[in-house]
């Protein structure tokens, strides 16, 4: 319970800092300067809470609970940060990237802020707050292998996780607004839980940098494959099922309609 307390406290300090940068960007840094500073700031924030967290060692309820409960921190903090390279590629090919926002300096912001995230939480962990911090600090902040099946079995376990995060993406604006953040907040805390044994279930590029690449077991490309080609892969195939295929089969099966009733 001891280590709980201080990983809450952790956490806390973490959001505050980051809705302080956050609000600070706003109000002094109009225009594209403050969204890469909020981009940074969300990004910085979850990775920091993602590290913290996977050195609980709590059961299933607690976990659960400390995922959901994170996550909606998360999607009411973030404003329009996506803190997701898929996310701002989507954004960008969809024609809704903020304006004046380039990509290649939003997703330097991203990844620039996950490695300062990998640095701010050895920082301290590096004080011994709590007996897991010391245990971390006394295997001189190494990881062990994230993967828990072969690669092949992981990229399709990220693949999965991303697109099924996707999909309740593109229609939780179906449900009422009150409503969307919780429900997002479930679906994620459910994929993690579901995917997390065989890949970690991270289905986020850069914070699979942040989190995973610095851990032994596997090489740089191997991660690469994992982390970044299935999430990417994963998002790509959902809005090509939901705004491609299915409206045309949609559209097929009410012409086959409309000629049937045509001939009878």
């Amino acid at each position: 319970m001891v280590d709980l307390g201080v990983s809450l406290l952790v956490l806390g300090a973490a959001v505050l800092l980051c809705e302080a940068a956050r609000r600070a960007a706003a109000r002094l840094l109009p225009g594209p300067a403050g969204l890469y500073l909020q981009e940074a700031a969300s990004t910085f924030q979850l990775c920091c809470c993602t590290l913290e967290l996977q050195l609980l060692g709590v059961d299933l309820p607690v976990s659960l609970a400390l995922t959901y409960g994170t996550t909606l921190v998360h999607l009411l903090t973030f404003r329009e940060a996506t803190c997701n390279p898929g996310a701002v590629l989507e954004r960008a090919w969809r024609g809704d990237a903020p304006r004046g926002a380039a990509v290649p300096l939003l997703l330097a912001a991203q990844f620039g802020a996950a490695a300062a995230a990998r640095s701010w939480a050895a920082c301290v962990w590096s004080l011994g707050l709590s007996a897991a911090h010391r245990r971390h600090r006394g295997a001189g902040f190494l990881c062990s292998d994230p993967l828990g099946g072969t690669v092949p079995q992981a990229a399709a376990a990220e693949l999965a996780c991303a697109f099924a995060v996707q999909a309740a993406a593109m229609h939780a604006h179906k449900l009422d607004e009150k409503l969307r953040a919780h429900f997002m907040a479930a679906v994620i805390t459910a994929v993690v839980h579901t995917g997390g044994d065989i890949s970690g279930a991270v289905f986020n590029p850069v914070l699979a940098f942040s989190v995973t690449f610095p851990c032994s077991g596997h090489t740089y490309l191997e991660y690469c494959f994992v982390y970044w080609l299935g999430p990417i892969l994963g998002m790509a195939s959902c809005i090509l099922l939901f705004e491609k295929i299915l409206p045309l089969l949609s559209g097929m099966g009410a012409g086959a309609a409309a000629q049937k009733l045509k001939t009878q």
